[in-house]
């Protein structure tokens, strides 16, 4: 048989594909294609059936697909640590907002950015859900990069560095939309800040415009329980019936956090076959409350993974956050059962595409399907002894331990360095902007 002439081959100890679930294969090869993914095989079949441009020999790897960053504010790292150990809403109205305002702008946003993503990239992330201003700055930044994005534009009542008020950032984000449609890399979607923050008639506009242009819906959510309240005295009813009633409920809504729900919002959420987006991390540290993600899986609906942004977490390596999630859900259910390895490892990839609307696309090692892809080294310390893989990934210490990534076929990192983005730059950048905020 004449070998089939191919552009990668990738040869790993281990491989999870996520989809079918709960398989770890030995000794096998993914064979990937321009920018799909063609199958995976025993390694003695692969080697004889193809011939690749490039081959990669993962001795001590596990291989599989890049993880899904389903909610972030990528700008925000250059904020890390800026307001540290306050509740959510002084931390936003006191400091977090007054200082955007003195400093957001384009190039605050393409360098926090940059930054944010190639931390992303180091610790296994090929795709990110981001919400802040500046659009375009994050979508040539996505570009240079290399990686995937939905980037959601914020809407909110009030102006700000970007725009003056709801229908301009609605405007632009319109505008956005019209550029990338179509795009391979990059989605767009409406993203409403916040119940509390847009008004009734935003948001109606929101839902009209999702509806016609069949856009996602990003919206924090259900965030604090002064949230609740505050939406009970000020609307006689819950933020989650305020968006129903104002027709943001629809199966491509992304609500963000969650940890203030009842019984009642849970049926809404499971009616309207919407997504849930987990940030334990982000909502131990503002001390929001605990999303139940147990008791929403049990109702079968899609629940994500994001870190939030790096000012309220203040790392966004998603292989920490997945483990996070997976005690959390333990302690807040008391079973230790609640979202095994198997099922973090799944939050964390095509849980997320499914949110993004990007599972024909990403999220598993499918034939067909885009060659997102990261591979983690597994000969350290504290791997030793490795009994199972995937019990390694999530409950060791492994983002750093991530040696290369792929997007479409493209490499991003190898050997543990970034290709797309020069480290060196960004931390010299990063350490400007701390001087010019703290000034």
């Amino acid at each position: 048989m004449q070998a089939t002439e191919i552009d990668l081959l990738i040869h790993c100890r281990w491989i999870i594909p996520i989809v079918p679930e709960n398989q770890i294969l030995e000794n096998c090869s993914l064979a990937v294609d321009g920018e799909k993914i063609i199958g995976i095989y025993p390694q003695a079949e692969a080697k004889k059936r193809f011939e690749a441009v490039k081959t990669e020999t993962l001795d001590n790897h596990v291989l599989m697909p890049g993880l899904v960053n389903a909610h972030g504010h990528s700008a925000m790292s250059l904020l890390r640590g800026y307001a540290d150990d306050l509740a959510l809403r002084p931390w936003l109205e006191k400091h977090i907002w007054p200082a955007e305002a003195r400093h957001v702008s384009e190039e605050f946003v393409g360098d926090g950015t940059r930054l944010a993503m190639a931390e992303m990239i180091a610790s296994g992330t090929t795709c990110f859900a981001d919400m802040y201003f500046f659009d375009e700055a994050i979508a040539e930044a996505v570009r240079d990069a290399g990686m995937r994005c939905q980037i959601g534009f914020t809407v909110l009542d009030f102006p700000t560095a970007y725009g003056k008020g709801a229908d301009d950032y609605i405007h632009k984000g319109l505008r956005l939309n019209d550029k990338y449609s179509g795009h391979s890399l990059i989605n767009v979607a409406c993203a409403p800040h916040a119940p509390y923050s847009v008004s009734d008639s935003a948001m109606q506009i929101i839902s009209t415009y999702a509806n016609e242009l069949d856009l996602p819906i990003h919206i924090h959510c259900h965030e604090t329980a002064g949230e609740v309240s505050e939406s009970i005295d000020q609307y006689g009813c819950r933020p989650l019936q305020r968006l129903r009633d104002l027709g943001l409920l629809l199966p491509q809504t992304q609500l963000v956090h969650m940890t203030q729900i009842n019984h009642e919002d849970i049926q809404m959420v499971q009616d309207h076959n919407c997504h849930v987006v987990h940030c334990p991390e982000s909502n131990l540290k503002l001390a929001s409350g605990f999303c139940p993600v147990g008791q929403l899986m049990d109702a079968g609906i899609n629940v994500a993974l994001g870190t939030d942004g790096a000012a309220s977490n203040n790392d966004l390596d998603l292989f920490g956050e997945l483990k996070t999630a997976a005690l959390l859900a333990k302690a807040v259910s008391g079973d230790p059962c609640a979202l095994n390895a198997h099922a973090a490892l799944r939050m964390a990839t095509i849980n997320g595409a499914k949110a993004l609307g990007w599972d024909h696309e990403i999220g598993s090692l499918e034939s067909g399907k885009s060659a997102d892809i990261i591979a983690v080294k597994m000969d350290s310390i504290p791997q030793q002894p490795l009994y199972n893989p995937e019990s390694q990934l999530v409950y060791t210490n492994v983002g750093h331990r991530v040696s290369h990534s792929w997007v479409a076929g493209k490499p991003l990192m190898a050997e543990s360095e970034l290709l797309t983005l020069n480290r060196q730059s960004l931390i010299q950048t990063a350490c400007d902007w701390r001087n010019k905020i703290s000034s």
